[in-house]
């Protein structure tokens, strides 16, 4: 057998995730349900980040909570990081900097790998929480710029039932309706814009309804479980 080192008081937990403070329900395919991963992962809550203040108020005081919480996770023995919230690359700089593992903190990582990806004329498509919140801070952290690579920006922070989930950290998640409001951005964003050539889904909470909306759209569709699933195999 090989030599096997200690130091951790856990082990086998190769992806750590920074989670946001929240108490709205979570399905198989989001972050925070322990079904998602057919691999052990472990999670952070960090106090203090609700909704309001990291996506519509991108504020700036949460950056110590969040890098402490990274650090505490890297202690106990994780791999790699990342978090539950797109809107975290902000963050995507400080946190890299003040551990010694990688961090990933959001699926707007995938978006120039994605763009390579496409023929000559064809646009990423990018669909966010809130449309009115996203922009360069978010896709510079990420070390890129709207500038650079052609992206169209589709939100659902107008339709029923999506964003209003997590926005007001609502009790009750129908799953037929938050999936009617990803199908309806996701075909209204390729209609208006058939330059899509794949999309890629910033918010996390995305993740479950990737397949309803790739059968919708016939496009390739990234997430942040893309992104987790390709450094897990990464580090094995």
């Amino acid at each position: 057998m090989k030599e096997v080192k200690g130091g951790y008081n856990t082990y086998g937990f190769t992806i750590g995730i920074l989670m946001n403070e929240s108490t709205f329900p979570r399905i198989p395919g989001d972050l925070g349900n322990a079904t998602t991963f057919p691999f052990p992962v472990r999670l952070r809550v960090v106090k203090g980040a609700w909704y309001k203040r990291v996506v519509v108020q991108a504020d700036q005081q949460l950056l110590e909570p969040f890098v402490e919480a990274a650090k505490e996770l890297e202690a106990e023995g994780v791999k790699a990081l990342t978090t539950n919230c797109g809107f975290l690359a902000m963050f995507q700089k400080q946190l890299s900097a003040a551990v010694r593992i990688p961090v990933f903190t959001s699926s707007l990582l995938l978006v120039p790998m994605v763009h390579r990806m496409l023929n000559p004329g064809e646009r990423v498509g990018i669909m966010t929480v809130n449309f009115d919140a996203l922009g360069e801070l978010h896709y510079n952290g990420c070390g890129w710029s709207s500038n650079d690579i052609p992206i169209v920006v589709a939100g659902l922070q107008t339709e029923p039932h999506f964003t209003a989930l997590f926005r007001d950290d609502q009790q009750v998640l129908v799953y037929d309706n938050m999936k009617a409001d990803m199908v309806r951005v996701a075909q209204r964003m390729v209609s208006q814009h058939p330059e899509v050539g794949a999309i890629v889904f910033e918010c996390t909470n995305m993740a479950p309804y990737a397949h309803a909306v790739q059968e919708a759209v016939g496009l390739p569709i990234f997430d942040i479980q893309t992104l987790i699933r390709m450094v897990y195999e990464a580090m094995h």
